[in-house]
């Protein structure tokens, strides 16, 4: 029987471009490629230092002279919901879940673009056509579900809300959410988030992955609200604590040179020999 061996992850930088969370910053990102038989391996063990899955790509923020971007996750044993986010519950307790592998549908793009409408009309996927969209979706080499919600006693079409969510070892990482723009008493984000919490605890995984959360973001605030939540800072998870004693002021040496970044990264046993 033939093998292949595995292939240790190789490293690169984007070339620097306008920040989407601050303005008047410029972003840069670390980033490697997933695939072959340890895609899990390596999304799972990167998401536990900071990094985001985009398709077939792993990325992390590597800006010259800026850290504000932290990586969040909810620790799912001691996460109690809020009495707002009780309401949001229940707001929505008429909505049932299905997790579906990773296949674009029509009516998913349809509630798409409707979101990114009204949403984020300015933002960088506004001209995202519907094979674009199928790609963000099925793209995937890693275990990936897309989670739909819609209301139990709807019609056949009644897409509320769509999750594209990530399974680690530990935990359940949003990729991409979006949701009916037009319902927004039931802050279907949040209550997405929520039920998130939920399919961790029901698989017995510890975290709940938001992405990132940026100091003085408007954009990201919501993420703080959900307690206990950790952001990864200085290499390392912590309870965010007090929101407002984190800043996002520019350090010029905050960020350490790609090649130490690389060097500290604990990766997966990728070279391990095989059968």
């Amino acid at each position: 029987m033939r093998h292949t061996l595995p292939i240790a992850p190789q490293f690169y930088v984007t070339a620097p471009q306008p920040c989407p969370y601050l303005a008047n910053r410029i972003e840069r990102k670390l980033f490697t490629g997933l695939q072959g038989d340890q895609a899990n391996l390596l999304n799972s063990a990167l998401s536990k230092q900071g990094f985001r899955r985009s398709q077939n790509v792993l990325y992390r923020p590597s800006c010259a002279d800026c850290s504000a971007c932290m990586s969040a996750r909810i620790r799912v044993a001691d996460f109690q919901p809020s009495r707002t986010q009780r309401r949001t519950l229940n707001r929505n307790i008429d909505l049932k879940r299905n997790a579906n592998p990773p296949w674009a549908t029509e009516d998913q793009y349809e509630l798409f673009r409707r979101y990114l409408d009204s949403r984020h009309s300015e933002g960088g996927m506004t001209d995202m056509d519907i094979f674009e969209f199928a790609a963000m979706i099925e793209e995937t080499p890693v275990k990936s579900h897309v989670i739909e919600y819609s209301r139990r006693d709807g019609g056949e079409n009644d897409l509320t809300a769509v999750c594209l969510t990530d399974v680690l070892d530990d935990g359940v990482s949003l990729v991409y959410s979006f949701f009916d723009p037009d319902q927004s008493r039931r802050s279907l984000g949040t209550y997405v988030i929520l039920d998130h919490i939920e399919i961790a605890r029901q698989m017995g995984r510890p975290y709940v992955y938001l992405g990132y959360w940026v100091p003085s973001s408007a954009k990201m605030a919501y993420k703080a609200k959900f307690s206990p939540l950790e952001i990864f800072k200085g290499g390392r998870w912590q309870d965010i604590g007090d929101p407002n004693s984190h800043d996002s002021a520019m350090h010029p040496l905050s960020t350490e040179p790609v090649a130490e970044q690389v060097a500290k990264l604990t990766l997966p046993d990728i070279m391990a020999p095989f059968d």
